[in-house]
């Protein structure tokens, strides 16, 4: 299972760290990946992570977001900073191996956290 959390609402220029937990399956052999979608917008991917914990960003988040991992918590953040109003969207975590998480085809997603941006 994977579980997002951290989300919420906060003013332009803040910050949010997404947390994502994963449970029953082989978390340090998988790459693990945010996604967003914005209202009447496809998903997005936005930052990924190997399981070597090598970090590739969107050019929309590159320099504000940064993911990590815990591989000792099975867990998997994302900490979001200067914030704007068009990061808002519902946040979701992806776990699976590398191709298909970058693919959008993970072998697991989050239920979604919703980000809010706005004054």
């Amino acid at each position: 299972q994977v579980a997002e959390s951290g989300g919420g609402l906060v003013q332009p220029g803040g910050s949010l760290r997404l947390s994502c937990a994963v449970s029953g399956v082989p978390f340090t052999l998988y790459a693990m990946a945010w996604y967003r979608q914005a209202r009447g917008k496809e998903r997005e991917l936005i930052a990924w992570i190997t399981r070597n914990a090598a970090a590739n960003y969107a050019d929309a988040v590159k320099g504000r977001f940064t993911i990590s991992r815990d591989n000792a918590k099975n867990q998997a953040y994302l900490e979001m900073n200067d914030l704007k109003p068009e990061d808002t969207a519902v946040y979701y975590c992806s776990a699976g191996y590398y191709d298909g998480v970058r693919a959008g085809t993970p072998d697991y997603w989050g239920q979604g956290t919703q980000v809010t941006v706005s004054s």
